[in-house]
């Protein structure tokens, strides 16, 4: 896979180390992902950490902006630079010459991050979903192409694995609103959930903003939960298309996030006073059970 453009010593000194502040940023801000990322084999998990990288600094951008910053003009800067690396297949700036250096490798198609970046624009103006359908829409950005770019780096080459991995990004977001419903609405007055399931099941946003807890709002979560679920399971059927040596890490991932519905339950739907998170124990135990996967 490293064929791709030879480098002199000095620019594969240099990229390593902006590979580097990737996976730095992978282990800060992503436990459980960085977690999966170490049983790749080294070349792979390389490419996961410039992955990782390009995605989490426009997400800072939005979620996290800097004090006295305009986002949305530090989204469109990074976007104009990570288009230019695209196309260049270097860049000055450490995680986009990483991630350049992967995505050339990898193949990864510019309309790929193009797709996510336009997902982190909606969320500078969109705080709102009226649909499921809606929320697919903006997820398509936010977090199934990122499956797909992961199947890139992975060498998945069958197009039936594509759905799926769409399926498990979109599980895997859905996952994080759940757990972050309090806190996407303290930190950033963004409300996830459709506005057709809080009305189906009589639960209002004054409720959510206020903390609520009551049986509308478990009767809300059990059907997001089982919804998160489904696309869990369906992810599932393309596990089998991914390449042997990599398939323990997606596995170690799915079963890490989905896990965190588990915690959700076992914490009675409280999601705004308490986190749903596993402990170091469960990580292991998880891990442990993998099975070994040869072919």
């Amino acid at each position: 896979m490293e064929c791709v453009n030879e480098l002199s010593r000095e620019e594969r000194i240099r990229l390593d180390a902006d590979y580097e502040v990737s996976r730095q940023i992978t282990a800060r801000h992503g436990t459980t992902y960085y977690l999966s990322t170490l049983l790749f084999p080294h070349t792979i998990r390389q490419h996961v950490f410039g992955l990782y990288g390009f995605v989490r600094q426009p997400d800072e951008i939005v979620d996290n902006p800097a004090p006295n910053s305009d986002p949305l003009l530090a989204l469109e800067e990074y976007r104009v630079e990570a288009m230019r690396a695209m196309k260049a297949g270097r860049s000055d700036i450490p995680i986009l010459n990483a991630f350049a250096r992967t995505a050339m490798t990898c193949n990864i198609p510019l309309e790929y991050p193009a797709a996510f970046l336009e997902a982190m624009f909606m969320d500078l103006t969109t705080s709102r979903y009226e649909s499921i359908d809606d929320l697919q829409s903006y997820a398509y950005g936010s977090a199934s192409v990122v499956g797909l770019m992961m199947c890139k780096v992975l060498g998945v080459s069958d197009q039936a694995a594509l759905a799926p991995a769409c399926d498990l990004g979109f599980a895997m977001q859905l996952t994080n609103f759940l757990r972050d419903i309090g806190e996407d609405w303290k930190m950033r007055r963004r409300i996830y959930l459709p506005r057709e399931d809080l009305a189906r099941f009589a639960y209002t946003e004054d409720e959510l903003a206020r903390g609520v807890v009551n049986d509308n709002f478990r009767e809300l979560m059990r059907f997001e939960i089982e919804r998160a679920r489904l696309f869990y399971a369906q992810a599932d059927k393309g596990m089998k298309y991914i390449p042997a040596r990599c398939r323990r890490p997606v596995l170690l991932a799915r079963a890490l996030y989905s896990k965190i519905l588990d915690k959700i339950e076992q914490n009675d739907y409280d999601v705004f006073t308490r986190r749903a998170r596993t402990t170091t124990l469960e990580k292991a135990m998880e891990l442990a059970r993998l099975p070994i996967i040869t072919t």
